[in-house]
């Protein structure tokens, strides 16, 4: 019994001797593996040699037992080590075939620049949100009533022709201003409300140097009780100082169908008059046509070519040149 308890010990303490040498040789995770799997698996060498302890006396199987755990204990440590090392090596390795040339010159990818009309757009609307304005936007294909019959144009108004609008086989239209979707949102929410809308219009001009038959508007309109038309000015003042400087402004008589009174807005501008804008107070037919009450509501309105902006601040001498998608104009900006 002594003999097979010695043959078991010195079995036990070559398969760590050998084991040891064979792990440190391996050359890859997959061998190492291997050899885990060889030495300490369920079919392993080391179960193999315990699987001899039936044998032994009883009192004898706890030493054998001892020096096993501490065999195992060697080559999973023994095996751990090499992993860890064999892993350091490849990422090494890897890093060493990826490695970035920090002092090599970046290679520059030009950034885009913002489009003309999209920074008048964003420049007004910031103004406008600043001054307690929502911003509100309709559809571009309209209705007749809400492009003209409610704004207090009928069919047989005379104001009609001073817009040459496209008409759709349906007997829809493209819409030739943005006061549509003031009437839109009227219909959906009650006074106070401050809005501006912003957006793409359409009319049959004739294409030249300051006209296009598709061009951009940006309209406000304010419904309160009490508004009256100190209000309005000091609206358009305060919009037209922070768009284009502290400059004379003048308001001239004129006329539109859906505001009364109504008046043209004109910017001293490099020593001349400019005009910029129409603006009014929202005619009392609107009102009604929105479900309000004229007689406890009152509101202003006012419009402006995003286009004309452009052409003003940027010195634009054409306005086809913001739609030609030339880049060596849009890089200026």
């Amino acid at each position: 019994m002594a003999t097979q308890l010695s043959e078991l010990e010195t079995q036990l303490e070559d398969l760590r001797i050998e084991g040891t040498e064979a792990i440190a040789t391996s050359q890859t995770l997959e061998e190492l593996e291997q050899l885990r799997i060889n030495y300490l698996g369920k079919k392993g060498k080391v179960s193999v040699v315990l699987g001899a302890m039936g044998k032994l006396d009883p009192s004898d199987r706890p030493r054998i037992g001892s020096v096993a755990n501490e065999v195992k204990k060697a080559l999973e440590t023994g095996l751990e080590d090499k992993r860890t090392a064999l892993q350091r090596a490849q990422l090494e390795a890897q890093l060493q075939s990826e490695t970035l040339d920090v002092t090599m010159p970046g290679v520059y990818h030009s950034q885009g620049r913002i489009h003309p009309l999209n920074g008048i757009i964003d420049r007004a609307l910031d103004i406008f949100v600043g001054l307690g304005y929502t911003v509100a936007s309709g559809p571009e294909m309209e209705t007749d009533y809400y492009n003209f019959e409610a704004l207090n144009t009928p069919p047989d108004h005379p104001a009609r022709d001073m817009q040459d609008t496209f008409y759709l086989p349906d007997g829809n239209l493209l819409r030739t201003h943005t006061s549509s979707v003031q009437i839109r949102y009227m219909e959906e929410h009650q006074p106070p409300i401050r809005i501006v809308a912003p957006g793409r219009v359409y009319r049959r001009d004739t294409v030249d140097a300051t006209h296009a038959a598709v061009f951009h508007q940006i309209e406000l309109l304010a419904i309160e009780e009490g508004l009256q038309f100190t209000d309005l000015k000091g609206t358009i003042k305060e919009f037209l100082r922070q768009m284009f400087g502290d400059l004379p402004v003048r308001f001239r008589a004129s006329y539109f169908p859906f505001t009364e009174p109504s008046a043209e807005v004109d910017l001293q501008w490099q020593g001349k008059w400019l005009e910029v804008l129409g603006c009014g107070m929202v005619d009392p037919n609107v009102l009604k046509a929105a479900g309000y009450d004229p007689e406890k509501y009152t509101g202003f309105a006012a419009g402006f070519g995003v286009e004309r902006f452009a052409m003003v601040l940027h010195q634009i001498d054409d306005i086809r040149r913001v739609y030609a998608s030339d880049l060596r104009f849009l890089r200026q900006f």
